[in-house]
């Protein structure tokens, strides 16, 4: 096994347990809560963060991933307390989400690279906390001239540090293959990469196609929060059916869910909210009981939610 940094310090891999590989304690914008900190709710955030992350412990989770970037608002401190409070592992993240700085879109993808690594071997903003993982970006509309700079800057920290990749992607426009492309050029091992928010789509060719690539997917947004995208057991059944395919070894599962979130209005968060009361509870309590009636065994759910996330970031 291997070890792997979390914000309250480094534990094995074999320690993990049930692993949620996307979520977010706090989302907001880069800055504020250095310039403007009564507008962030931190105390707010601890204590909403602490409540639902008691809660999935409850349920039987011990780890997640908190895939919050410097863009997003990350507050390191704030998810530190929240896992000191909960009592469940966070691993957070260095990189880059959508909301790239101006002074990154043209700037050597060497020098980003280097401010990723800083954040992974020597800590993030003076605290010790050092990143688990890389996250990175690419919406509706593919890769932008900016994301290629960010994704190869991604790939030179990763080849530098071993510290996996995890993606947000726009699957309904195949956008994973735009990322492993990039990728492939700069060399990564594609084993050390999760596509995410593959759920998105019911594309089997292009998800099947992720696979063949030798990359690890995601199936990180249950349930779902636009009308127009597959629902939840809509995509439940997806998950399946790559199950029964023989791509079990390589799936892993999560919800994106915010426990809190600044960037999106009020009305949309509580929308969020409405469809989704069980939070993230929602794969341990609705889920995987559908995916167990879809044939599932319990070796099955242990790969996806146990075994698999301890292998992906123990390389």
């Amino acid at each position: 096994m291997a070890t792997v940094n979390t914000v309250l310090g480094p534990i094995d891999t074999a320690d993990f347990g049930f692993t949620l590989m996307h979520e977010h304690v706090l989302i907001t914008s880069a800055g504020l809560k250095n310039v403007y900190p009564e507008f962030v709710p931190r105390d707010h955030a601890i204590a909403e963060g602490t409540r639902r992350l008691k809660e999935v412990k409850a349920a039987g989770v011990s780890t997640i991933v908190d895939l919050t970037t410097m863009d997003l608002g990350r507050d390191v401190t704030v998810i530190r307390e929240a896992a000191e409070q909960s009592g469940v592992n966070i691993i957070c993240a260095t990189g880059t989400w959508l909301d790239i700085q101006r002074s990154f879109q043209n700037a050597n993808p060497d020098d980003i690279a280097r401010l990723y690594i800083r954040e992974i071997e020597e800590g993030i903003e003076n605290t010790g906390i050092r990143a688990g993982v890389i996250k990175v970006a690419n919406d509706i509309g593919g890769v932008t001239p900016g994301g290629e700079i960010i994704l190869r800057a991604a790939a030179r920290a990763q080849k530098a540090t071993g510290v996996p990749i995890i993606t947000h992607t726009w699957s309904p426009e195949k956008v994973g293959d735009q990322q492993i492309a990039i990728f492939e050029d700069e060399g990564v091992d594609l084993n050390r990469v999760c596509v995410g928010h593959s759920n998105d789509t019911t594309d089997l060719g292009y998800l099947t196609g992720l696979f063949k690539k030798g990359v690890w997917v995601g199936m990180d947004r249950f349930p779902s929060y636009r009308p127009e995208l597959p629902d939840w057991r809509e995509r439940t059944r997806i998950l399946k059916t790559l199950m029964d395919a023989g791509w079990t070894e390589k799936l892993m599962v999560s919800h994106d869910d915010p426990m809190t979130m600044l960037i999106a209005p009020k009305a949309v968060f509580d929308e969020r909210i409405k469809r989704n009361p069980d939070h993230i509870c929602f794969i341990a309590r609705k889920m995987l009981p559908y995916l167990r009636e879809l044939g599932a065994t319990e070796a099955d759910v242990r790969q996806i939610t146990v075994s698999n996330p301890a292998k992906f970031f123990g390389g």
